[in-house]
């Protein structure tokens, strides 16, 4: 029988109030107030390796953060994070290589049932979030569950992204669209 952290991290309805999910998010908490109250690069860089589930090379996450349990974060090389993003990381959330993300960046893999009736029952689900390479997402941009984002894939400030994008397209809007394709330079 799966534990209630395998089912939410699998994306099946699980019970946010189990035990062991509960002393996730709490040491979540702690590592958080402690890394957005931290002045020191490298003490820093320790902190998002015991936060993150995957740390790469040169990364940076300016603080203010918030994440749910940190651990099904995974985040490649060449990564900033400007102030006051957000991780809802029931899913595990996968960010590639050379990756940057503007002012109030929310990624929300958790989400609740449609039905009233479930919802109400307290269970919870959600989908993987999964951003590739070379990708810029604008200020203030969403990002809910289920979608990835293919390389080199560009998100405008304030997009709502909803579904999942092909490489190299430009987005923007509420609910994302597609505004162009970027061209090869030759």
């Amino acid at each position: 029988m799966k534990t209630e952290k395998e089912k939410m991290i699998a994306g099946e309805f699980y019970n946010p109030g189990d035990a062991e999910l509960r002393t996730g998010r709490r040491n979540a908490r702690k590592l958080v107030k402690e890394y957005n109250q931290n002045d020191h690069r490298e003490k820093g860089k320790i902190i998002l390796e015991k936060l993150f589930g995957k740390v790469g090379e040169n990364v940076f996450v300016e603080p203010n953060i918030r994440v749910d349990y940190g651990y099904n974060i995974e985040v490649g090389d060449n990564f900033y994070a400007n102030f006051d993003c957000t991780f809802l990381d029931i899913c595990p959330i996968k960010i590639g290589d050379n990756v940057m993300f503007a002012p109030g960046v929310q990624l929300y893999s958790a989400t609740h049932p449609l039905d009233p009736t479930e919802r109400n029952n307290g269970l919870e689900l959600g989908k993987p979030i999964t951003i590739g390479n070379n990708v810029w997402v604008g200020g203030s941009a969403i990002i809910v569950p289920g979608v990835t984002l293919g390389d080199n894939v560009v998100v405008g400030a304030g997009a709502v992204v909803t579904k999942s994008f092909p490489k190299d397209a430009v987005i923007a809007g509420n609910p994302a669209k597609i505004i162009k394709f970027i061209e090869p330079k030759e």
